[in-house]
């Protein structure tokens, strides 16, 4: 499909399936769900904590170098998004992600969307996403 930007989701577009955020040719990250336009809106909107804007605080998370997760209240999630520094950062993550290429698909079975995440992320190399366990 031809990239739209969150701010100019179609009106009639599928609730469940995959998206893309790109930035020009550079694809970035691949998700999945079953509210396309809700979960968009989340990944950007400005009051969007961690659990929420989750591409963004990946992209903060890098940018400041906080890139180790820990399980201590020192360095959590809470604490870095409560950081005004860090938070000033994510908030031009999630400005920034409003402003990238959004591609999506249709793709209402579960299975199916996990494993096209994958292909996708996969044959698209997208940096930002991680399978791993945790």
């Amino acid at each position: 499909m031809e990239p739209v930007t969150v701010a100019t989701l179609p009106s009639n577009m599928p609730s469940s399936g995959i998206y893309l955020f790109s930035e020009g040719a550079n694809h970035l990250y691949v998700g999945r769900t079953n509210s396309i336009r809700k979960r968009l809106q989340n990944h950007c909107r400005p009051s969007s904590g961690h659990n929420k804007a989750t591409f963004a605080f990946r992209l903060t998370r890098l940018l400041t170098g906080n890139t180790q997760a820990t399980y201590s209240a020192q360095g959590s999630r809470v604490s870095l998004e409560q950081n005004p520094t860090f938070n000033a950062l994510f908030l031009e993550q999630k400005q920034r992600i409003r402003q990238m290429d959004v591609r999506f698909v249709s793709e209402p079975d579960p299975m199916r969307q996990a494993l096209l995440e994958m292909y996708a992320s996969v044959s698209l190399s997208t940096p930002h996403n991680d399978f791993d366990n945790h």
